[in-house]
C-alpha cells in the first residue's frame, strides 16, 4: 500500500525532498516557509505536480481540536499544525496510509497521543508523551486551557505553562 505523506513546513524547512507521488499540505504552511532554500524546494514540488496542497474539511479541524484540548497541546499549535493533523485525520478517513513528516515536538506529540505515524528530518522524534497544564507559579492553581488571563485571579501571580509527562 502506498504512503501518503503530510508535509509540515518544518519538513521543507529541514530539507526533505519529496520522492513519492503522494505528498500533501496545508495552503497555511506557505507562510512559516520563509528561507530561499526551503520556498524553492516547496515551489519546485508543487510545480512538478507531487505536492498537492489541500485543505481539510471543518470535521476532522474539529475533530483534531477535541484531541488536542485532552491533551492541553492546545495551547500550543498553530492553526497551520492543527490543520496538518486534521489532513492527516481526512486521509486515514479515505481509507490511505498516512505518516506526517514533522520536526515539530507538540504536533508529533499528539500525533503518537492519536496513534498516526510520523517521522522527523533532523530529529529522532518524540520518546515520551506529554500533556500541558495551566498553572500560577504563586498558590499552583490550576486553570482549564481556555482561561483567559495571563496572572491568576486568586493572588495575582503569573501563570505558565506546565509540561506532564502521560503514561501511556
Amino acid at each position: 500500500m502506498e504512503i501518503y505523506y503530510v508535509l509540515d513546513a518544518s519538513a521543507f524547512i529541514n530539507g526533505f525532498k519529496p520522492t513519492s507521488q503522494y505528498n500533501y499540505t496545508v495552503p497555511e504552511i506557505t507562510a512559516e516557509i520563509k528561507d530561499f532554500e526551503s520556498r524553492l524546494l516547496y515551489d519546485s514540488a508543487v510545480d512538478d505536480g507531487i505536492l498537492i496542497v489541500q485543505d481539510v474539511d471543518r470535521k476532522y479541524l474539529d475533530k483534531t481540536e477535541e484531541n488536542i484540548s485532552k491533551s492541553g497541546d492546545v495551547l500550543r499549535l498553530s492553526l497551520p499544525d492543527k490543520k496538518i493533523i486534521a489532513l492527516a485525520l481526512m486521509l486515514i478517513d479515505e481509507g490511505k496510509s498516512v505518516k506526517v513528516i514533522s520536526d515539530d515536538y507538540t504536533i508529533q506529540n499528539t500525533l503518537k497521543i492519536m496513534n498516526i505515524p510520523y517521522s522527523g528530518i533532523i530529529t529522532e522524534g518524540i520518546k515520551e508523551i506529554y500533556n500541558w497544564k495551566k498553572v500560577c507559579q504563586g498558590c499552583k492553581k490550576e486553570f482549564e486551557e481556555n482561561y483567559p488571563f495571563d496572572d491568576c485571579d486568586v493572588c495575582g501571580s503569573k501563570i505558565f505553562k506546565k509540561r506532564i509527562k502521560v503514561n501511556k
